[in-house]
């Protein structure tokens, strides 16, 4: 993709998933990519099967003191940053009269708290650089749709999406700000909370009839942070394979 070599990037939750599969695709575009996650063990296992990578980072994206310590040690790794994918977040499948005010509160920690410092911090550092820097928020179909079993999660990502067009407005011209909004994606996330069979019944009813890659997606980042996406900014990009066009069940017959 054009303009993504040497990027210094920094992707939350980058061990595993959708935030692998991101990290992977800008190591083959030539970036220099810092991974930052809560979970060593992921840490462990992405640094064995991306040995490429410029950097790992603990931290948990919830607590303030945490990002800003993580910036220090990004800018130790790399000098500073260019491009953010701010992707790190969490789910928990309930209904809605069971969620407690504790479960409540750390989606919206991880989900809502966390991208809010880690963009703000990131855009800090951008405003020093020449060129600005580009920001990528990891949305969702949830945020932009009513989904039963996950009203916390529905709520803090249409948190994210506004964020992210209100940080656009605020931020430019140096720098862009977009939000990536998945729909059904397999990843480990998805295969904790589902079986098979919801899995397979998921897919019946989306119009491309399967569920969407990591990689998929990781190919929206690559274009949105890249010299190709120079004029895009503000925006909230569904990837869905159609789930959304007319809503979930609405694959004709």
């Amino acid at each position: 993709m054009r303009g993504l070599k040497d990027k210094r990037v920094l992707i939350t939750g980058g061990a595993s998933g959708i935030g692998a599969a991101v990290a992977k695709r800008f190591l083959a575009d030539g970036s220099k990519v810092v991974v930052v996650d809560i979970d060593d063990n992921a840490i462990e296992e992405i640094i064995k099967e991306l040995p490429d990578l410029a950097g790992t980072i603990h931290a948990d994206v919830s607590d303030a003191d945490h990002v800003k310590t993580a910036f220090i040690e990004l800018k130790k790794i790399c000098g500073g940053i260019d491009i953010l994918i701010n992707n790190a977040g969490i789910s928990i499948r309930h209904m809605f009269l069971d969620i407690t005010p504790d479960e409540w509160r750390k989606v919206m920690s991880v989900n809502l708290d966390g991208v809010f410092y880690v963009a703000q911090e990131a855009a800090r550092y951008m405003l020093k650089n020449e060129n600005g820097g580009v920001i990528l928020n990891m949305g969702s179909t949830n945020g932009i749709m009513g989904y039963p079993l996950y009203i916390d999660y529905n709520c803090s990502k249409a948190g994210v999406i506004e964020l992210s067009r209100s940080m656009a407005l605020e931020l430019a011209p140096k720098i862009r700000d977009n939000a990536v909004c998945p729909g059904y994606i397999l990843t480990p996330m998805q295969e904790a909370e589902y079986t098979p069979e919801m899995l397979k019944e998921c897919a019946s009813k989306i119009p491309l009839e399967r569920l969407g890659k990591p990689k998929e997606v990781a190919a929206l980042f690559a274009f949105l942070a890249s010299e190709n996406g120079a004029y895009i900014t503000g925006q909230a990009f569904v990837i869905d394979g159609g789930e959304i066009a007319g809503g979930l069940a609405s694959k004709y017959e």
